[in-house]
């Protein structure tokens, strides 16, 4: 199976929900959090260092509840910075 290279913008997505995800955790194990959240220490240490960007929407959301997060909080934090439009006028 062959993947569809990543857009930039995913790859950014994928480092900001890594980074929020490592803030987060603070001095939490990754084996505590990811067992929490029912998967492995291994996928939530992909997703917090980049290499998962794209993590599933379910894995997303045990995480965000293993954390206490709310999917409001995660949103706007790993959204791209919307662009720049000139003014009209």
């Amino acid at each position: 199976m062959v993947r569809t290279p990543l857009t930039p913008e995913e790859r950014l997505r994928g480092e900001r929900l890594g980074l929020l995800l490592r803030e987060a955790r603070g001095a939490r194990s990754m084996t505590e959090i990811a067992a929490r959240a029912g998967i492995s220490a291994e996928t939530l240490r992909k997703i917090e260092t980049g290499r998962a960007p794209t993590p599933a929407f379910f894995t997303v959301a045990a995480l965000a509840g293993a954390l206490g997060l709310s999917m409001d909080e995660i949103l706007p934090r790993c959204s791209p910075e919307p662009a720049a439009v000139p003014l009209a006028g």
